[in-house]
């Protein structure tokens, strides 16, 4: 088939979005693609679409568990087999996983970056039948990237094992990161080999808009009020986020609050809420809405300035994916203006603090030296800082440092599913004293699909067992406990940890390799990078879309016409903006089109909007 015949029978659409296809004609003719698109621009479908015309598995690697079960979710929904190996599997778990990949004629293999140096899957390069190596969050590897992850440096070996093309994708790289993403991926830095596609960043239909205030509360309120729709409203700090949903509850807002501290079934009900509209507002850290495709927000508000531009325009372009009018609110004072300087300093404890908390990781976990190398810890930050005595921030910056220099990796969030065991033998099981009349079908759905649970405890999928019987997931958990209580089975529910695993043996002090030139260069990285934050609030005159793009290197732009800074114009100077765009994108229109366009109150054009158009001609601006 060719590419918009798979597009059109695995998704229903007839064309793709901008840029779609040049990165799928230039993927499918073999070369490596550095693909760069906005957020909403679909980028899963620049992959997905290559790898179902070719035989063989596309290994996707991407840090984000969540997304990675989306997608996996996603295209079973379509009838495409996918599978994916994570942090809180088992290595018989993973096993298994890498051998129906395999074996099983799979075509999509999503993998998280830590998984790709494991003797495990290396083991199993030769018998994947990879068709291309997709790279996720592709800034993710660059140095120079607001978040950089050193398991992605792994991701060279594998190219050096298996000669297929590359597809990486990002939404957010300035050019010095571009570049770098593509001297680490190509087989020789000095010759990269990409084929760089950048879309234009432009989002016409969102309105970014900032305002300096002190009542936060009350500017929502107003923009809840005042946009129709569903809404984002990011803040930093858990414990605030539920504070800020309270007050939009107690106005009388379907509102509710998301973060990482909320259990596994919270989420998942509370993110679909969102997503049906029974929830309108979500007020949450940054842990919510990646990887979620709902089209119709309306608007997205940042509490607080964000810690970069990179993750600031990523989570504004959440907003209007349907190409509707949008808004993007910054709210931001000086005490939030202090609070970032104040977060840089944090970011960065000294090389002996760092070396302080490597130290101290290792004690907690009973670890001596020379020994340790390979092992996953199970880690709570806040019992570690209670122990010894470190403040949390410092402690939490330590620990990403290092990671970043090559010590240890460190997943904040892994899952851990809910597994069961069946104790019972099978021949007891239907003579068995069973308190619900639903037990029965339960163990039968088990047995059924889950072929070694009477010998070990097995991860189990709860929605689709819940499906299968007929029954919510709350009554699920219900009926798995009582029959643990009963000893009919074993039950460990889904929990969520922090987890480090240590790339090598626990060193002796003064041995520790922090490379300090590197921890000088990333200072700088994040001083730039909070001027670019502060100079985008306090510059108000020039239009916040031509100060982001810039930002990202776009240097031909134009004034939006419906930011905060282009609003503020005078009637005239906004209405010569909305005509010199309009002239713009519709070239060689007619004069009747030009008057229909004018006279339209959509387009929110003054009376003398024709009289401003003849004074432009005659002044030779148009």
């Amino acid at each position: 088939m060719t590419a918009e015949q798979v597009l059109k029978r695995w998704w229903g659409y007839d064309s793709f979005r901008p840029m779609q296809k040049e990165i799928i004609d230039a993927a499918l003719q073999g070369q490596d693609v550095l693909a760069i698109l906005p957020t909403g621009g679909g980028k899963s479908v620049c992959f997905q679409v290559p790898a179902l015309m070719r035989d063989g598995l596309a290994v996707v690697v991407t840090p984000l568990i969540a997304l990675m079960k989306d997608q996996v979710q996603n295209l079973e929904k379509r009838g495409i087999r996918a599978i994916a190996i994570h942090a809180g599997m088992s290595r018989h778990e993973i096993d298994i996983a890498l051998n129906n990949a395999a074996y099983g004629d799979f075509k999509f293999l999503y993998v998280s970056p830590e998984r790709l140096s494991t003797q495990l899957f290396r083991s199993y390069i030769d018998v994947l039948n990879i068709s291309y190596i997709v790279v996720d969050e592709a800034h993710c590897i660059s140095q120079w990237g607001y978040d950089f992850r050193p398991d992605y440096l792994q991701i060279g070996k594998l190219r050096e094992a298996v000669d297929v093309p590359v597809i990486a994708l990002t939404a957010t790289a300035t050019q010095k990161v571009a570049d770098d993403i593509v001297r680490h991926l190509s087989p020789d830095p000095e010759k990269p080999s990409f084929t760089v596609l950048r879309a234009p960043f432009e989002r016409p239909n969102i309105s970014y808009i900032v305002r300096e205030c002190q009542d936060k509360a009350g500017q929502l309120l107003d923009i809840c009020r005042g946009v129709q729709g569903s809404g984002i409203v990011y803040l930093r700090n858990r414990k605030r986020c539920e504070e800020v949903a309270a007050q939009l509850q107690a106005q009388g807002e379907r509102a509710s609050f998301y973060h990482a501290g909320l259990g596994p079934l919270a989420r998942n009900e509370r993110q679909e809420a969102w997503k049906e509209g029974t929830i309108r507002v979500m007020v949450c850290t940054n842990a919510f809405g990646m990887g979620i495709d709902k089209p119709d927000v309306r608007f997205v508000v940042h509490w607080e300035p964000p810690s970069s531009l990179e993750a600031y325009f990523q989570e504004a372009g959440r907003a209007g994916r349907d190409g509707k009018r949008s808004y993007a609110v910054q709210l931001w004072n000086e005490m939030d203006i202090a609070r970032l300087h104040q977060l840089h300093s944090a970011s960065f404890p000294s090389l002996q603090t760092i070396e302080d908390v490597y130290q101290k990781l290792h004690i907690s976990a009973g670890i001596i030296y020379e020994t340790g190398e390979g092992r996953t810890l199970r880690f709570d930050l806040d019992e570690f800082c209670k122990q010894y005595g470190f403040q949390r921030s410092t402690a939490h910056n330590a620990i990403r440092y290092l990671e970043q220099s090559g010590h240890i990796s460190y997943d904040e969030d892994a899952e851990f599913p809910t597994r069961v065991r069946i104790n019972t033998p099978r021949n007891e099981l239907y003579t068995t004293d069973l308190r619900e009349p639903q037990m029965i079908p339960l163990l039968e759905s088990l047995m059924r699909t889950y072929p070694g649970i009477m010998s070990y405890s097995i991860p189990i999928d709860e929605e689709k067992l819940a499906r299968e019987c007929d029954a919510t997931v709350p009554w699920l958990h219900q009926l798995l406990y009582q029959l643990s209580l009963d000893r009919v089975i074993g039950y460990i529910p889904a929990d969520r940890k922090s987890l480090v695993f240590l790339h090598h043996n626990r060193l002796t002090p003064g041995n520790i390799d922090l490379q300090p030139e590197r921890w000088r260069m990333l200072q700088e990285v994040d001083a730039q990078r909070l001027d670019a934050v502060e100079s985008y609030l306090t510059t108000g005159d020039v239009c916040r879309s031509r100060q982001l793009l810039a930002y990202f290197g776009q240097t031909e732009t134009r004034d939006c016409g419906s930011c905060d800074v282009c609003r503020s114009h005078t009637p005239e100077q906004r209405t010569r903006t909305l005509l010199k765009r309009y002239a713009e994108e519709h070239p060689g229109c007619s004069t009747e089109e030009l008057k229909a366009w004018c006279s339209n109150p959509a387009n929110g054009l003054p009376q003398n909007a024709l009289a401003i158009y003849r004074k432009m001609l005659d002044e030779g601006e148009l």
